[in-house]
């Protein structure tokens, strides 16, 4: 089974990285974005059919390891 597990910045932490990409988007022209937080995605194949199963093994390697819960939130998404 697929899985995307989506791992972003809390929000008041700064960005950086996003602030560097929003200042090369403006020097590019593009005026209309306002704000820009940068991520990242983790695709999983785990090796199992149960949805459920799939989920909390996802959920467990997030906290224990692809997202640091201090200054990072995330997202378990099923791709199906």
């Amino acid at each position: 089974m697929k899985i995307a597990v989506n791992v972003h910045l809390k929000k008041g932490v700064l960005d950086p990285q996003g602030k560097a990409v929003l200042h090369a988007l403006e020097t590019l022209g593009f005026e209309n974005v306002k704000d820009v937080r940068v991520g990242k995605q983790i695709l999983l194949n785990i090796d199992t059919e149960n949805k459920e199963k799939a989920i909390e093994e996802a959920k467990k390697m997030a906290d224990e390891l692809l997202a640091n819960p201090v200054i990072e939130n995330y997202e378990i998404e099923v791709k199906e």
